[in-house]
C-alpha cells in the first residue's frame, strides 16, 4: 500500500510502499477514506516529541472495515468506522475505573517478539499512536476504532477522532462546563474550535475566543463563540475586565508555556484552567501560587477524557442534527501526496484542518 513515510526529522515525507501484516485475532484492517492532518503530527515530524524513525504518522481517520480477526466482536466487514489513538484494553484498573483514555496496559500493541503490523523495505516499523493513518490502509486493534452510522460523510467523520474528541471532550468531559458558566478558549485551531463548540453544547453562557489570527476569530463565532479577543500582551487584563474578575473555565488548546500561564491567570476564584494542547516535554510553568488560595485549579486533558466508543457515535448524531459544526472545521481537502503542503499550512497557523481524501 502507499503511505507517507517520515525518514528524517525536519525533512518532507515521501510516498512509499509500506507492507501491512496479517490480521491478528483482535485486529481490524481498514481502508482509509479520509485522514485529518493534525498539529500533533507536526510536533512529531519536527522532533518536538521523539519517535522511532522511519515512521508513518497520522492518527485522525475514518474508513471502511475490509477484514476482521477471528475474535473481533465490536465491528464487522463493511462497517464505517472512526479510529482514535486512545486504544484501550478494557479490563485494567484504569479502564475499569472509567478512564479508558489513560489506558497504558500495552495490550493493544503487538509484542516485540511477534511480527510487526507495518514494515518498510523488509524491516519492522513502529506503529504511530496505534494507527499510522497517513496511508491507504491501517491495521489496528479493535479497541482503536468504533462503528458509526453509514450516512455520515467520511471527511467530517475523520476529524471526530482527534480534533473533536480532544476539544469538545475537554469542554464537556474534563472541564465539566455547566450551563451559564463563562468560558475562554485560547487557540482557535481544530481543537480550540471544537472546544468552543463543546462549550456551546454544554450550555456555556459566554464563550470568549482568543487567537492571534483575526480570520480564526471570525470562524470561532460559527462554532459558538459569543466574543473574541485578538491575542496580545494585555489579553489576560482584557478577559478579567470584560468578565468582572475572570472566567469559570479557561481551555488552552495550543500547548505553550505562555498561553497555559495566561489561562490560569484569567480565572475567577474557583475557576479551572484545562490544558488540551500538546505540551512539549520539559516545559516548566510559572504560576502565581497565591491564586491557589482562591481555589483556582490547573488540570490537563488527555484526548478530551474521552470514552470514544460512546462519544464518537454521539458526536456523529450531533453533526447530523446540525448541533456540531464540522463543515467549517475543514479548510482543505487534499491528496496523500499533498501532506507536506498541509504541514506547511499548519506552520502558517492560518487554517483549521486539512483532510486527506482517498478514492
Amino acid at each position: 500500500m502507499k503511505a507517507a513515510v517520515l525518514r528524517e526529522i525536519g525533512k518532507p515525507m515521501q510516498i512509499e510502499d509500506v507492507r501491512l501484516g496479517s490480521v491478528g485475532p483482535r485486529e481490524v484492517r481498514i481502508a482509509n477514506r479520509a485522514v485529518g492532518v493534525c498539529h500533533s503530527d507536526l510536533h512529531f515530524a519536527e522532533g518536538a516529541v521523539p519517535h522511532p524513525l522511519p515512521v508513518v504518522l497520522g492518527h485522525e481517520a475514518a474508513g471502511v472495515v475490509v477484514e476482521v480477526g477471528s475474535e473481533v466482536r465490536s465491528v464487522k466487514v463493511g462497517d464505517h468506522v472512526v479510529t482514535c489513538l486512545s486504544a484501550f484494553c478494557g479490563h485494567c484498573p484504569t479502564c475499569v475505573s472509567g478512564k479508558i483514555n489513560l489506558c497504558d496496559s500495552g495490550e493493544t500493541i503487538r509484542p516485540a517478539d511477534t511480527a510487526s503490523r507495518l514494515s518498510l523495505d523488509g524491516k519492522a516499523l513502529t506503529q504511530f499512536a496505534n494507527l499510522s493513518a497517513f496511508a491507504e490502509e491501517m491495521l489496528v486493534h479493535e479497541n482503536a476504532c468504533v462503528a458509526i452510522r453509514p450516512d455520515m460523510p467520511f471527511d467530517r467523520a475523520a476529524v471526530l477522532g482527534c480534533a473533536v474528541v480532544t476539544g469538545a471532550g475537554a469542554a464537556i468531559n474534563t472541564a465539566g462546563i455547566r450551563p451559564g458558566e463563562t468560558v475562554a478558549v485560547i487557540g482557535c485551531g481544530g481543537v480550540g474550535l471544537s472546544a468552543i463548540n463543546g462549550a456551546a453544547l454544554a450550555g456555556a453562557g459566554r464563550i470568549i475566543a482568543i487567537d492571534r489570527q483575526p480570520a480564526k476569530l471570525e470562524l470561532a463565532k460559527r462554532f459558538g463563540a459569543t466574543e473574541a479577543i485578538e491575542a496580545g500582551p494585555d489579553t489576560v487584563a482584557q478577559v478579567l475586565e470584560m468578565t468582572s474578575g475572570g472566567v469559570h473555565h479557561a481551555i488552552e488548546a495550543i500547548g505553550l508555556k505562555s498561553t497555559i500561564e495566561s489561562a490560569f491567570a484569567m480565572l475567577r476564584s474557583g475557576g479551572t484552567a484545562t490544558v488540551a494542547g500538546m505540551v512539549p516535554y520539559g516545559t516548566k510553568l510559572e504560576l502565581d501560587g497565591f491564586a491557589l488560595l482562591g481555589e483556582r485549579r490547573l488540570q490537563g486533558s488527555n484526548m478530551g477524557s474521552n470514552h470514544f466508543p460512546l462519544d464518537i457515535p454521539r458526536f456523529t448524531d450531533f453533526y447530523m442534527q446540525g448541533r456540531l459544526n464540522l463543515d467549517d472545521l475543514i479548510a482543505h481537502r487534499i491528496r496523500l501526496d499533498e501532506v507536506n503542503e498541509a504541514f506547511d499550512a499548519l506552520r502558517d497557523g492560518a487554517t483549521a484542518r486539512s483532510v486527506i481524501l482517498f478514492d
